[in-house]
């Protein structure tokens, strides 16, 4: 196994044996996402080994984005602010799970993960100890609105820190420091 250094991590070779059409697939895709076979391979690998091995295991469901967004819409913001409550601790224990430990940095790395596997989009930027996070979802304002009411009684009750967060029913952003 041969090991080299790129971009300061370290990676290592190693050889498998796939049916030809698993590997005209890989190249097709790549050339569809204008990547090389090896760079979304890794990707597909890791997506795979932080996210998907998981989803069995700690509940998670998939549905369609437009069953989702008609569920969410018809609920009234009460009832939405009472789920997400339910919805706070079932967050955390989940990211607990699955990174090992609940700080501000694995939880953010956590959410930041679980909302890119959820087809929301996600710009993250980092300046002097301030993070802004800004996730555009398309899912409605009651989506925003459940984000939004978890990620504050998170950073309140449990990071005993403030999180100014905006919302609308496409997209909500928060901030946050160190």
């Amino acid at each position: 196994m041969e090991e080299t250094y790129s971009n300061k991590r370290k990676t290592s070779t190693i050889t498998f044996r796939f049916d030809s059409e698993l590997i005209d697939k890989l190249h097709k895709e790549a050339a569809n996402h204008q990547v090389n076979t090896n760079t979304l391979a890794t990707q597909a690998l890791k997506r795979f080994l932080e996210w998907d091995i998981y989803q069995s295991r700690i509940g998670l469901v998939n549905l369609n984005k437009s069953v989702f967004t008609k569920i969410f819409e018809g609920l009234s913001q009460k009832k939405v602010i009472e789920i997400a409550s339910v919805g706070k601790d079932e967050m955390l224990d989940i990211a607990m799970f699955m990174k090992g430990e609940t700080n501000v940095i694995s939880f953010m790395s956590w959410f930041e993960m679980q909302m890119i596997n959820s087809s929301v989009q996600v710009s993250h930027m980092s300046d002097k100890g301030m993070h802004t996070f800004v996730m555009k979802h398309e899912i409605g304002k009651n989506w925003s609105l459940y984000n939004k009411t978890i990620l504050e009684l998170i950073f309140v009750e449990l990071f005993h820190k403030k999180i100014d967060v905006k919302y609308d029913k496409n997209m909500f952003a928060f901030k946050f420091s160190e």
